[in-house]
């Protein structure tokens, strides 16, 4: 599908006018943001989008052009909008050859990346008024000022506006030039495919590469590295048990909360069903259940109960699972339980990976043609922290929560100053969010928060019109 253009004339942040709102970061939040903040019925809002790719809606997840890398969510639940379900089904089954498309399916990550940047071309094409500038620079600083934000681009220019959200993904690791590891979706160029790869980390991300090697004709084998050694589960048919906030033990420690989940799972096979029903009749709950725990019981939660919790909750389609069975089966991909000490290049080239097995205390070198690091998206955010947030944290207008998971946010997305004080005019949403929320990042979590966060900025700045 072909883009959208981005440069459109555009009405001045200081002209006459609905509020004007910008958005940092293009990605899949970012454009939910701007489309639930440009369809609400109250206000005219005015939109500047700040996003360097050209393909907006395609972040991290959707950046893919490999068909074979499938979402991880049924199409049913992949709508932008909560009270049009169907409306992504819809739109797969209207394009050409669609009609194939079920509400059960798992389309393409690359589709879906093409239905989010389609999302926004009425306000950018002229079916509806054009108030939606998309800018395609890097945002270094945001001033909040009496009467407003100034969000200062890397070109020297600005922008103002009356309030601005930070939709800027996952925390990137910053990475050494030199450094033979490359990322999770960086390109390997050409490279022995008779020869041994080596994978960090063995979950979704793992998932993806292992099918675009294979694809390839990569011959060599595949060795996935993983302190545990769990990989997702595959979808399968689910009725989530219906639970009731009364009966969830919340704010009880750790080893409690588990201990109702397992029961939950057990209960759900003895009806005849699995454990996913638990784990989908437990999940509407979370954001809740997050929220009870003092930090001492994150903090637990993230040491021993995190992965187990994502790789039951975080499934694959079965097409994708049939693949990594079968590599499995031929040996071809093999797991090995241990921690990535680093990786390193030799004179000769060569690249060897450093680990410790599970249960070893001796280095092993393990030599390969290529490492990828496909350790999740937790990343420490402010050693990784983009020059914006580097900046916020500098001048107090952020702050890391006490587990360094995010940005510190209040449950109405704003960020929270240095001295705990919640921001009147910057917020946050998404993934930099997660150290309030925990999973804001799949599609029906963040479609929810936008949805909110552009009803409550309707509203207080239809207050502020009157006063």
């Amino acid at each position: 599908m072909d883009q959208p253009k981005v440069e459109r004339p555009f009405q001045q942040p200081d002209s006459p006018g609905g509020p004007h709102v910008v958005i940092i970061g293009g990605g899949a939040s970012g454009v939910l943001m701007a489309v639930h903040l440009l369809r609400r019925p109250e206000q005219a809002f005015r939109v500047t989008m700040i996003e360097t790719r050209h393909a907006f809606g395609r972040g991290i997840a959707y950046s893919t052009t490999d068909p074979d890398h499938l979402l991880n969510t049924r199409a049913h639940n992949m709508s932008a909008f909560s009270q049009d379900p169907l409306h992504f089904v819809n739109w797969l089954q209207s394009r050409a050859g669609g009609t194939a498309m079920t509400e059960n399916c798992f389309a393409s990550r690359a589709t879906f990346g093409a239905y989010l940047s389609g999302l926004l071309i009425p306000w950018l094409e002229g079916t509806e008024p054009l108030r939606l500038r998309v800018v395609p620079q890097s945002a270094v600083r945001i001033e909040d000022m009496p009467r407003g934000v100034v969000v200062h681009l890397a070109s020297g220019q600005s922008v103002r506006g009356d309030a601005a959200i930070l939709a800027t993904g996952h925390v990137l690791e910053t990475r050494d030039a030199d450094s033979p590891v490359l990322g999770a979706w960086d390109d390997p160029g050409d490279h022995d495919r008779d020869a041994r790869v080596i994978i960090i980390g063995s979950g979704l991300s793992m998932v993806d590469r292992v099918i675009s090697l294979l694809k390839s004709g990569h011959r060599g084998e595949i060795l996935c590295v993983s302190r545990r050694g769990l990989l997702p589960r595959t979808h399968a048919q689910t009725k989530p048990i219906d639970i009731d906030i009364a009966d969830i033990p919340l704010r009880a420690p750790m080893s409690v909360l588990s201990a109702w989940a397992k029961d939950l799972a057990r209960e759900a096979e003895q009806r005849g069903g699995t454990w996913r029903d638990a784990v989908d009749g437990i999940r509407p709950h979370v954001e809740r259940i997050w929220r009870s725990l003092p930090s001492a019981e994150r903090a637990r939660f993230l040491r021993h109960a995190a992965t187990i919790w994502d790789v039951h909750r975080h499934r694959i389609p079965p097409a994708s699972d049939a693949i990594i069975q079968a590599a499995l089966g031929t040996g071809q991909l093999r797991l090995l339980r241990g921690s990535f000490l680093g990786g390193d290049r030799r004179s000769d080239g060569t690249v060897v990976a450093r680990v410790v097995r599970a249960k070893w205390k001796s280095e092993e070198i393990l030599p390969a043609c290529v490492i990828f690091d496909c350790r999740g998206i937790r990343r420490h955010p402010a050693r990784n922290a983009s020059p914006l947030v580097a900046d916020l944290l500098k001048t107090g207008l952020g702050r890391v929560d006490d587990l360094s998971i995010g940005l510190d946010v209040d449950m109405n997305c704003r960020v929270l100053e240095r001295t705990g004080r919640a921001s009147d005019r910057i917020f946050a949403i998404g993934p930099v969010s997660r150290a309030a929320f925990w999973e804001i990042t799949a599609i029906p979590d963040i479609r929810t928060q936008t949805e909110k966060l552009a009803k409550v900025l309707a509203q207080e700045m239809s207050t502020a019109q009157r006063c």
